[in-house]
């Protein structure tokens, strides 16, 4: 999972000449993931996981890094599969 989500978000939204220096807890908000990009990000994840991203929980929290993101798709994942 990280890994297609780190080849989404640097070859479709962040572009970086260097994405394997950014770690999973850097901020991607602050490297120019802005609100097109967002919203790109929710489709992909959508499309690519099979889950269902509420729009109340689209938040920075949930986003700022690679490691927020994963663990927002897997409560989803659990939730889903649960419920």
């Amino acid at each position: 999972m990280r890994q297609a989500l780190k080849q989404f978000i640097f070859q479709e939204l962040v572009f970086t000449d260097h994405p394997e220096r950014f770690g999973e807890q850097d901020d991607l908000l602050e490297a120019g993931l802005d609100s097109m990009g967002i919203m790109r990000l929710v489709m992909f994840i959508e499309e690519r996981f099979g889950v269902v991203l509420p729009d109340h929980e689209i938040t920075p929290e949930n986003l700022r890094t690679l490691s927020a993101i994963e663990s927002w798709i897997n409560r989803h994942r659990t939730s889903d599969t649960v419920g």
